[in-house]
């Protein structure tokens, strides 16, 4: 039931009231008798009987003299020139008329105090903020004095704040005399404050008293500071930003405490800037209480930017404005105070009917705030006067310390209810475990054993790939096995109801077992797995499937982590143990990863999504060794592999001998169960139209499936790893990237991107494979250029239907390049055919036989232009050179020497090239660059063997061209037609070859064209 208004009135009203009561209570208490005071000049205490104990006032009226030092000598001459005032005063309206616009200027101050016979032997004035200088006379000597008196206005604090000093009175009558100057201060000036008079005793320990409290007020601030900041520092999460604001607001508030009302800490620094930096502390306290509570409840309102930007201005204000006009901006500054007070109110009352969790201490806080905000301002004014209060300032500290205290209780009881919310839950997810996989082990034994006696009765009729593929299903099975035992052990190793059958075990003979297990996990790798442990090692006391399920999760993570070097297991006698070492040379582990390796789900942060698993197989090995009375360690370096050892009782004490380490057997495995060398697969009945797909997958298991679903109707090669997939791109020509997300090293995104620097969407179209399926994961495939994606397991369906879409347009794409190519040679210009037709009919009549065989070169020309071949994806360069050459013979016998032909090639040039790729551009360099020529050119064919390609250039002399228009031209952006034959044919250099073409060109200087044909 919420709070209502009139509660929340009344519960303010109590406490300031409250607070209002005690603060009158500590003024009444600290306030001297208001009897004597001073008349005339004279202050009586004849008829008092003055204690060491008491303190009085020397309050009433004083002589005062404007603009005059008198000196002591003459202190009884001139009273009768002086005038009476009032003290405690601000002078400003007792000096000159003409003077009246600032508090400058300077005068003596006298009084006659007459003293009792039995006072104190030593009397003591205390004096507070004298604005702004003062020297004391008792009796015509000067007893101290607060910085030098100056009647010139110059600017002379050294010290501000109260001052205390001591006197011994020689008779019955002390003549009191006081020089003030102001010459800092334009509001302010002459004794404002009561100064007290007493016993010395009294005086020091008053004054000592009130700086006390002043130190110990700030201390709390201060150590509340420290903690905030300690929090910051040593702490994490949303409560910093909070910490920040309250750790400001009290180091602000604590300072500000320090250098006003005593003045314990004296800054080195003119009185105006001591005025500044006050305000700006009393300010930064303010703005930081703002957001503390807006931080603190959550608070949503442009009204807090309004009053930072407010406050912004103030700091500027108070650092900039003429000090002369401070009072004018104070009076603005308490506006601002007033109403940021307002809209806190306004803001926690609302947190206060809802009953949000500690707003009704916040609300107090505020109000113990408020009212020493008032207070402050009416001692200001002078309306009232009393000693320091440190009351207000503690109760703001013991409010936020509840504030904070609540907040912690609250925290431990939701850490309490979400620990057993927790337990219950792990307690479940235990019992979940365990039972799932006591459902998925029944049928998967069942296919093991299907698969099995399959084997083992039909062997013999299997074939070879078939046998190879039911091993392969058993040894799978075999491993979801040994994964669902250590889910079910894991339950069990917590209970404590794990019971050994411990008897003697050979350990070479488990061990060899356990590596033909595991072999399926080697295809593609180029690892040797060494056994070093002698068929006579003595044999160990061990439970022998417990003993497998060790060696079979350790052996399981070295080949795992492991892409190429070798595996070795060896055992050794130490003492009554053997002591047994799995070392590999895979990626290894970082220190801090070795130090919780056997702790449950605990893997390497960079492994974890690459190579899946859930991090229990070596806590449930830890402790199954445990079980057996050894122990386990692992030694391992980042890149330079792990060494896992372990130690397990010997069965026979007596027959424990020294091992060898003669290697006794090394297991490497086949490098051609999978195609992993990018040579696509090419069996007999191979159809070499079919297209052609390569498989990226670290998992050997994954790509044999991939394999086996899609080799019936495509060419495949496999890679297993991204470096490994580029070397294949670029070696060989493929027609779709089917890509696995998570791999080691480079993962499928990073191969992605790496293709599409090549390769456009079109070119070679990019599947992904991934096992989340989150918004973020598939985003990020597409826009690391990904064509698609499935789900990861995939289903067959979904597989097959997704790759038949990306070969389908990957290959309507290279049909329409080609058609694309043959259409435009097909586009043989008009003024092209009249002019070769009406150079034939020329020779016709001049000379005969090169008429003949320019008819010849023109048929030959006009077949390979429009022949079928031209729609092929390759053909033998002769072919294309002797396309060319009709060409050029024909455009040479129109222009004679005009146009010079050159061809320097090779011997034994016998390579594929797409169809309609040197004629355009050696037709491009006739057209567009030679015969711009007045005078003609030269153009040069050239092809050279090298050692990894063949090297095509048309090199010509004509008019060149800029680097931009290059550009334009192999990207196909240029809006002439001639540019269109130039970005085919590099597009489909590109597609083919992974290089397109390469220009060189000056303007009127020639150009050059580039095309390399891998040799392979």
């Amino acid at each position: 039931m919420p709070i209502t208004k009139t509660k929340i009135f009344l519960l303010i009203s109590l406490f300031s009231l409250l607070l209002i009561l005690f603060r009158i209570g500590w003024m009444n208490y600290h306030q001297p008798p208001e009897k004597p005071t001073a008349e005339a000049g004279v202050i009586d205490f004849r008829s008092l009987n003055m204690s060491k104990n008491e303190i009085y006032k020397l309050d009433g009226e004083w002589h005062f003299d404007p603009y005059k030092f008198i000196e002591p000598s003459t202190m009884t001459k001139s009273k009768q020139n002086s005038k009476t005032v009032r003290i405690p005063q601000n002078w400003k309206n007792e000096l000159d008329d003409n003077r009246k616009e600032t508090a400058s200027g300077y005068g003596t101050y006298r009084l006659k105090i007459r003293l009792p016979k039995n006072r104190p032997e030593l009397l003591s004035l205390h004096l507070s903020k004298i604005a702004s200088s003062a020297a004391i006379y008792v009796d015509g000597k000067l007893i101290s004095q607060v910085n030098p008196s100056a009647e010139q206005n110059n600017k002379n604090t050294e010290k501000y704040g109260a001052l205390s000093v001591s006197f011994t009175p020689i008779k019955d009558e002390a003549e009191l005399m006081i020089h003030v100057s102001n010459n800092e201060l334009p509001f302010n000036g002459g004794i404002t404050n009561s100064i007290w008079f007493g016993s010395s005793a009294a005086i020091h320990q008053k004054a000592s008293f009130f700086a006390t409290l002043q130190v110990i007020v700030s201390v709390i601030y201060f150590l509340h500071m420290f903690y905030a900041f300690s929090l910051i520092f040593f702490g994490k999460g949303q409560h910093k930003k909070t910490l920040l604001y309250f750790g400001i607001m009290v180091a602000s508030a604590g300072f500000a405490n320090l250098i006003d009302d005593n003045v314990i800490v004296q800054l080195p620094i003119q009185i105006e800037w001591y005025y500044r930096i006050l305000y700006l502390l009393f300010l930064t306290t303010l703005i930081c209480m703002l957001f503390f509570v807006k931080s603190l409840f959550v608070l949503r309102s442009r009204i807090f930017s309004y009053l930072v930007f407010i406050y912004g201005l103030f700091c500027i204000a108070i650092i900039t404005t003429p000090f002369s006009y401070y009072y004018v901006l104070s009076g603005f500054a308490n506006a601002f105070v007033i109403i940021a007070v307002i809209l806190m109110f306004k803001s926690i009352i609302p947190l206060t009917q809802r009953k949000e969790y500690g707003s009704i201490i916040i609300l107090l806080f505020i109000v113990s705030y408020a009212i020493n905000i008032l207070a402050g301002m009416l001692i200001n004014e002078k309306i009232i006067a009393m000693p320091y209060y440190p009351f207000d300032f503690i109760a703001m500290t013991i409010l936020i310390a509840l504030v904070l205290l609540q907040r912690y209780i609250r925290l431990l009881e939701l850490n309490k209810q979400q620990t057993a919310i927790l337990q219950q839950a792990n307690k479940q997810k235990d019992v979940f475990l365990m039972n799932t996989s006591h459902e998925l082990r029944n049928p998967l034994h069942g296919i093991i054993n299907i698969g099995q006696s399959i084997l083992d009765n039909e062997g013999e009729k299997l074939s070879a790939n078939n046998k190879y593929h039911l091993n392969l299903l058993v040894r799978v099975g075999q491993q979801m096995s040994f994964m669902l035992n250590d889910l079910i052990d894991l339950t069990r190793l917590k209970e404590e109801r794990i019971k050994l059958h411990q008897k003697e075990i050979n350990l070479h003979a488990v061990v060899s077992g356990l590596i033909d297990m595991i072999s399926f996990l080697m295809d593609g790798k180029k690892i040797q797995v060494k056994v070093r442990i002698s068929p006579s090692f003595p044999n160990i006391y061990a439970d022998e499937n417990r003993l497998m399920q060790i060696l079979f999760n350790i052996l399981h993570n070295a080949v795992k982590f492991t892409s190429e070097g070798e595996v070795i297991v060896k055992a050794e006698p130490k003492g009554k143990m053997a002591y047994i070492q799995v070392i590999d040379t895979g990626i290894g582990m970082s220190e801090e990863t070795t130090k919780k390796i056997f702790q449950p789900y605990v893997q390497e942060n960079r492994l974890k999504s690459a190579n899946g698993g859930i991090g229990i197989g070596l806590s449930i090995c830890k402790k199954l060794i445990e079980l057996h009375g050894g122990t386990i360690g692992v030694h391992s370096e980042i890149n330079k592999g792990s060494t896992f050892f372990f130690t397990i009782p010997f069965a026979d004490k007596s027959a424990i001998k020294k091992n060898t380490y003669t290697e006794v057997r090394t297991f490497i495995p086949d490098e051609t169960t999978i195609h992993n060398d990018c040579t696509l697969a090419a069996d007999s009945h191979t159809n070499h139209h079919r297209q052609k797909i390569l498989i990226v997958d670290d998992d050997p298991v994954n790509l044999k499936v991939l394999y086996n679903v899609l080799s019936a109707d495509y060419e495949v090669a496999t890679a297993f790893s991204g470096e490994q997939a580029l070397q294949c791109i670029q070696t060989g020509k493929c027609d779709l990237v089917i890509c696995d997300v998570m791999m080691p090293n480079m993962s499928g995104y990073e191969l992605t991107q790496t293709v599409r620097q090549q390769y456009s969407l079109s070119e070679l179209p990019i599947l992904l494979l991934t096992a989340r399926q989150q918004f973020e994961d598939i985003y990020a495939g597409f826009l690391a250029g990904a064509n698609d994606y499935v789900a990861k397991p995939a289903h067959t369906l979904e597989l097959r239907a997704r790759v038949r879409a990306l070969t389908d347009l990957k290959k309507s794409i290279n049909e329409q390049l080609k058609t694309e190519a043959a259409w435009l040679q097909a586009q043989i210009q008009p003024h092209f055919l009249f002019n070769t037709l009406n150079t034939i009919a020329s020779l016709g009549a001049m000379d005969t036989s090169r008429m003949v065989t320019l008819l010849n070169e023109f048929g030959k020309y006009l077949r390979l232009s429009f022949g079928i071949h031209n729609t092929q994806t390759l053909i033998p360069v002769e072919d294309e050179l002797e396309l060319t050459h009709a060409y050029l013979f024909i455009e040479q016998e129109r222009f004679g020497d005009r146009l010079q032909i050159q061809w320097e090639l090779d011997e034994n040039i016998d390579f594929q090239i797409p169809p309609l790729s040197i004629q355009p551009i050696v037709e491009n360099a006739v057209k567009h660059g030679v015969l711009k020529r007045i005078t003609g050119g030269a153009i040069m064919v050239r092809i050279t063997k090298l050692d990894t390609h063949f090297e095509v250039s048309i090199i010509d002399n004509g008019v060149g061209m800029k680097e931009n228009k290059i550009h334009e031209i192999l990207d196909g952006s240029t809006n002439k037609s001639k540019g269109i034959g130039l970005a085919n044919t590099n597009r489909r250099f590109k597609q083919l070859f992974g290089k397109g073409l390469m220009i060189i060109s000056e303007p009127n200087e020639g150009t050059t064209v580039i095309m390399a044909i891998p040799r392979s």
